[in-house]
């Protein structure tokens, strides 16, 4: 479950921090009822970042895979490993 707190909470900065490393994830923090800022703890934050890099990386090789038609790439080999249709 999310830590949603208001922008006053933000006085206690040493609650605030232990709270961060304690949860291992963000606490949202609200501004007249609004969402407004994120903050998280260091190790979070480049866990989040490592991810998103892995993720962006993996969109990356799938945009840039080619795909066969498995009929023309088996017919091509055995075309080429026994001369001809098997």
């Amino acid at each position: 479950m999310p830590q949603i707190r208001p922008i006053t909470d933000l006085r206690n900065t040493t609650e605030i921090s232990n709270a961060c490393h304690a949860r291992r994830e963000p606490i949202f923090i609200t501004k007249n009822g609004h969402g407004d800022l994120v903050v998280m703890s260091l190790e979070t934050y480049q866990e989040l970042f490592e991810t998103a890099n892995a993720d962006a990386a993996i969109a990356e090789s799938e945009s840039d895979a080619k795909l066969y038609d498995a009929r023309e790439v088996l017919g091509a080999l055995r075309r080429k490993h026994f001369g001809g249709e098997i």
